[in-house]
């Protein structure tokens, strides 16, 4: 445990060490006043006193565990040693030990023992002589004479007698076992030995000897470079040897540094909540690992898909990389910090309305705000979150987001899980349980949001309330009617039926989640949605959770900051200050900030521009780091698959949301010959600058939503570059997926015939508003087909009424 105190140590590992719950250890020092974010909190040493406290029974109980598992595999080493020595012990001797056994000399003819003596005569003589000039050195033990002797061995080999055998015949076998032991201890000291051998002994049995140690480079290294250095050229001054050992002293230094180098490359720095294909660029695999690896843990994740702390150490960990969480650049000034219990008030309830594509959830909001906003989305799909604030009567409101339900928007359905209090999950009575509805569920669930469900359509033929009933109880969705806890409505939001209980439904549940909010503080807040508009500039819907923001408000959003200019809610009305659960559109950003990122209105405008320069700094260092460039490597590999083509795309939309999603669903079409890879995504028209990006990558340019402006269209038609323009997300996919199959097949096509400039407007009675408008380019005729477009965003679509010409 003091061990553990001196380093620094994280709440998910003390846990694992002492098989505790890391949920219950952050539960528990948020009990005890600790600011506890999340379980990678490092822990000091107050905190690490608290839990050693309170679960010293359970900290004790794994110390016991451990020690008695510790003093198993001690007893089993020390067995298995012990058997080692006893066992192996003749075996040692019989190959390294020059004492002969007396009955292997009486196992000889008589000739070959008479020449056997002839030669030990006069190899005794010359060892006699050598032993008398070594017994007249000083301060040399038995022992070490023994060493010796073992170690300095001959090269011929001439009969197994020696001479310590002779000069100590009662030398038992038990001194012989002693001398190996100490051998064993110090294997190393066969490095001194030197070629002046005077004993005989079999070179083989040595070898053996030898290879019964594990040989370390770097030793070997060392002893080769300590030889050389030792040996004396006479021709080397007293100077010379001096810069020779510097620089070999230099050498030593750069290898160690290099070493220290190949050790931090397993360590990668990230902040909280990267992409997945950027993380696969920070540890250099292949994004398709990662997302195999996500796949293996239970995350379904796309290439362009955050993920949050825990599953990027979970997956770095499986490629054997550390990760080091830098924190964003003065998150401790931005950090949020609990409330008084006496300054908070209650609070509207946010709402989110999710669901299958078609199954009626805009429908169910034109009903409560008596407004069509269908109308406004292409194709009567939902392509945005739409945020509104509605009065319900009796002094009560509910703030309503409306989520896509086409399955390329996964992203924005699971952000606008994550900004809400309750969902209301709709499903047609006349459908069923479709893939779109069970996500719904799963991304409430994961947020711990209570849901209502209410069931569309049912005064429709065919509808089937109970089939339904029953598909949510096969996903463990039980409503009240058949024993459940979940609550469910049958409406028809078309005809408003039902549609009263609903939202009392709504409020009953907001009132036993008791919401409450302080306004008389510092707003925080996530951005919904992002858009540029050339007129205004970059707005952003912002969902106020705590505060009351005001205009001149200074904030940073993501790596952005700004001063709130002005504010309009969902019916373009000015407004002056929001309080929590309010959605308002804020104009002041001085960037396009990601779609979820946090809203933090600061003290000071200064101190809100340097947060945010610093930001954008740390961002654009990120991004220089993973720029991947193409090597010699990957295009033999693309050789030797046969040349894997690629489709470049350049993605424009109307808001970040589309935009991300779009770019998702795109690169999902890609196959194994053909990859799709989008180069760039944007919020805006499509301009000269992405013209001049596609033409060389040789990219196609997608607009969704948006249009290019007349130099850009010109450049585009000059140099070739393909540009596509879609209103409903259906129609892009389909259509590169087409052309990825080789299936495209021109069916509609569309020409500009002219450019018109509105100059003027007119407004006459019972004729509406007539456009005085000046022919730039082209010809205009009576059925030709109209798009007015504003800052690169359509406007409206139609024909044309009248056309008049006036001197």
């Amino acid at each position: 445990m003091a061990e553990a105190k001196q380093k620094k140590i994280r709440i998910y590992k003390l846990a694992t060490e002492y098989n505790l719950s890391a949920d219950n250890l952050v539960e528990f020092l948020r009990e005890k006043g600790f600011k506890i974010k999340s379980h990678m909190t490092v822990l000091n040493d107050e905190m690490f006193a608290s839990i050693i406290d309170h679960y010293k029974k359970d900290i004790e109980k794994a110390d016991r565990h451990y020690k008695k598992v510790a003093d198993f595999h001690k007893k089993r080493a020390e067995k298995a040693i012990k058997e080692a020595v006893e066992a192996g012990t003749d075996v040692v001797v019989e190959e390294t030990a020059p004492v002969p056994d007396p009955e292997e000399i009486k196992i000889t003819d008589k000739v070959a023992e008479e020449e056997e003596a002839e030669k030990e005569k006069i190899v005794n003589e010359e060892v006699k002589k050598k032993t008398e000039s070594k017994e007249k050195k000083p301060k040399e033990s038995p022992k070490q004479k023994e060493k010796k002797g073992a170690k300095q061995k001959g090269l011929k080999v001439v009969g197994k007698i020696d001479l310590e055998e002779e000069k100590k015949p009662e030398k038992t076998k038990d001194g012989d076992e002693k001398v190996v032991a100490k051998k064993k201890r110090k294997p190393r000291m066969r490095k001194k030995a030197v070629g002046t051998n005077t004993e005989e002994a079999p070179v083989a049995k040595k070898k053996k000897r030898v290879k019964k140690f594990e040989i370390n480079e770097q030793d070997v290294k060392a002893a080769i470079k300590k030889t050389l250095s030792s040996m004396d050229d006479p021709r080397v001054s007293g100077r010379a040897s001096f810069r020779k050992k510097k620089r070999q002293d230099r050498e030593a230094e750069e290898e160690r540094v290099q070493e220290e180098m190949v050790l931090e490359g397993q360590k990668i720095k990230v902040n909280e909540f990267i992409a997945v294909n950027e993380l696969a660029n920070l540890m250099q695999v292949p994004v398709g690992d990662v997302i195999s690896k996500c796949i293996e843990l239970g995350l379904m994740v796309s290439i362009n898909q955050r993920l949050d702390v825990e599953t990027i150490t979970m997956v770095a960990d499986e490629f054997g990389f550390e990760v080091e969480f830098q924190e964003e650049y003065t998150a401790e000034a931005l950090e949020d910090f609990e409330d008084d219990p006496e300054s908070l008030k209650f609070r509207s309830p946010v709402v989110t309305i999710m669901g299958h594509v078609d199954h009626g959830k805009t429908s169910l909001l034109d009903y409560i705000r008596r407004t069509n906003v269908v109308a406004g989305e292409s194709g009567g799909i939902t392509q945005h979150i739409g945020a509104y604030k509605m009065d319900v009567g009796s002094g009560k409101s509910i703030t309503f987001l409306d989520t896509p339900g086409h399955e390329a928007f996964t992203a924005m359905r699971a952000r606008g899980a994550q900004l809400t209090d309750i969902v209301v999950l709709i499903v047609a009575a006349d459908d069923a349980v479709m893939p779109q509805t069970v996500e719904a569920i799963n991304h409430a669930q994961a947020a711990e949001v209570p849901i209502v469900i209410a069931i569309n359509k049912i005064d429709k033929p065919g509808a089937n309330i109970e089939k339904i009933k029953q598909q949510l109880a096969d996903r463990n969705i039980l409503v009240e009617s058949w024993g459940g806890k979940y609550q469910s409505v049958e409406i028809s939001a078309k005809a408003g039926t039902n549609i009263d209980k609903l939202l009392d439904t709504i409020l009953l549940e907001a009132e036993m989640l008791d919401l409450k909010a302080n306004p008389d503080r510092n707003v925080r807040g996530a951005v919904i949605e992002t858009e540029l508009d050339k007129g205004r500039g970059i707005t952003g819907t912002i969902l106020v959770q705590k505060g009351t923001l005001k205009i001149g408000d200074p904030f940073v959003a993501g790596i952005y900051q700004g001063k709130v200019r002005a504010m309009f809610d969902e019916r373009s009305k000015k407004v002056f200050e929001a309080t929590p659960s309010t959605p308002v559109l804020v104009l002041g950003f001085e960037g396009t900030p990601q779609a979820g990122d946090t809203f933090v209105v600061l003290e000071s405008e200064r101190v809100a521009r340097e947060i945010g320069l610093k930001r954008q700094q740390l961002k654009r260092e990120q991004d220089q780091k993973q720029v991947h460039h193409i090597t010699l490597d990957e295009i033999a590999k693309q050789i030797s698959i046969g040349g894997v083509k690629e489709l470049p795309l350049i993605v424009k939309g109307d808001v970040d949301g589309s935009v991300e999603a779009l770019a998702d669903s795109l690169m999902k079409l890609s196959t194994e010959e053909v990859i799709v890879r989008v180069i760039h995504k944007g919020v805006g028209g499509i301009s000269e600058s992405d013209v001049l990006l596609a033409d060389a990558s040789d990219a196609i340019i997608i607009g969704f939503h948006v249009r290019p402006n007349l130099n850009a269209r010109k450049l585009a038609e000059k140099q070739k570059v393909d540009i596509r323009m879609y209103n409903v997300i259906y129609d892009a996919i389909n259509e590169v997926k087409s052309a990825l199959e080789g299936l495209l097949s021109p069916v509609i096509s569309e020409e500009v015939v002219a450019t018109v400039e509105v100059r003027d407007t007119f407004k006459v009675p019972k004729s509406g508003t007539i456009a005085g408008c000046y022919v730039l380019e082209g010809k205009i005729s009576r059925n030709s087909k109209i798009r007015l477009i504003r800052d690169g965003i359509v406007i409206q679509e139609g024909d044309i009424g009248t056309l008049r010409r006036f001197k």
